[in-house]
């Protein structure tokens, strides 16, 4: 089976973690403090605090922006259900956000004319989809006039970069996910990274019962959750960014094959900008309109003959919480009813070969063609 994703785990990475559990050891200590700073130095920032996963420091920042019921939140709608899924948690209202047909980023004039009509916005939460970084420039500008604060969702997109700046330095704070299909991992686990050194010390506090990480005694300054990453995660953590460079390049250099395999068929390849640098946690590609009410039929065919390919992400509007609630329907979101009808996730990670990846894209295109 040629698989979807396969993390990198090598011998030092055992090792390290064997290391650590034999220490007993085992909860948010110096390990956990290594892995934050050096986050915090490769994104760019001067704060970086490691949490559980993405979907707690997704939450942990809307805590921390005392994000409430009445308020509502701008995010795109093209995302894993966990970017909406904070909102409601804080008893807030998703507003969700059309997206580019490209980039399947938010896009900045929807999120232009949703804010000039929507008085209760009190937070932006772009999405920087598969790696792809959105419009920050544009996105911030808007939130600067507003003054609205923006969190970036960027669980994917760690080493990707927008006009010279890395994804998770742009907004007030960013979001990272170290799931096992991003280009490094920690099983589980995630980072917030931010300029501002209150806002770290309010999420260092809520990640942790409220614990007040400024004082030398314990002490419990607010109701906090235990959103903590354990110590051999975090050693893990610092075993897999000592390769990062090494895991980033071999992504790349593998989408650049992908588009040129699939340059001058029928199949849409991963949209590249001039002015940003993907870190390419998944390769997507879009199929012709006229097939993509076959999609999951392709799905299924690919992987009888042992290649695992699978959707982008999801439609967040249209699934059954949201679209029962707020009434969501078709049409609502034209951009991003094309993307999601159309996406398909090729197989990315650092062990796959060159005959692999003809063969995806073989069987790929024979099945397009045969159903075209």
């Amino acid at each position: 089976m040629i698989r979807l994703a396969i993390p990198t785990i090598e011998e030092d990475d055992c090792k390290v973690v064997a290391e650590v559990l034999r220490t007993g050891n085992l909860v948010q200590g110096e390990r956990v403090a290594a892995l934050e700073r050096s986050i915090a130095e490769y994104v760019g920032v001067p704060h970086a605090v490691a949490v559980s996963n993405c979907t707690a420091a997704l939450h942990l920042c809307l805590l921390a922006l005392d994000i409430k019921a009445g308020d509502a939140v701008a995010v795109t709608a093209y995302s894993w259900i966990s970017t909406a899924n904070v909102i409601e948690l804080c008893g807030a209202k998703p507003i969700f956000i059309d997206i580019e047909p490209d980039t399947f980023a938010m896009d900045s004039s929807d999120l232009e004319r949703v804010l000039a009509r929507e008085s209760s916005i009190k937070a932006i939460l772009p999405v920087h989809p598969f790696g792809q970084v959105a419009d920050m420039d544009a996105i911030n500008q808007q939130a600067i006039v507003r003054k609205i604060p923006v969190i970036e969702d960027a669980a994917c997109a760690l080493g990707s970069t927008y006009r010279g700046q890395r994804a998770g330095s742009m907004g007030r704070a960013g979001c990272f996910s170290f799931h096992p299909r991003k280009a490094i991992t920690t099983g589980e686990g995630g980072s917030i990274t931010t300029r501002d050194e209150d806002f770290a010390n309010r999420v260092r506090a809520l990640r942790n019962h409220g614990m007040d990480p400024t004082s030398t005694t314990v002490d419990f300054i607010m109701p906090g959750l235990n959103y903590r990453l354990t110590e051999f995660q975090a050693a893990l953590g610092m075993t897999q960014l000592a390769k990062f460079d090494r895991l980033l390049e071999g992504r790349r250099l593998r989408a650049s094959r992908y588009d040129a395999l699939l340059a001058g068929t029928s199949v849409q390849t991963s949209a590249r900008k001039q002015d940003r640098d993907s870190s390419y946690q998944s390769y997507v590609v879009l199929l012709p309109r006229h097939i993509s009410g076959l999609r999951s039929q392709l799905i299924i065919s690919m992987r009888e003959v042992g290649i695992e390919v699978s959707i982008g992400t999801y439609h967040m509007p249209l699934t059954t919480f949201f679209s029962s609630k707020y009434g969501y329907l078709p049409g609502h979101f034209p951009v991003t009813d094309d993307v999601f009808a159309r996406a398909l996730a090729l197989p990315l990670y650092e062990g796959l070969s060159v005959a692999d990846q003809e063969r995806v894209t073989e069987v790929l295109l024979a099945w397009v063609a045969h159903h075209e």
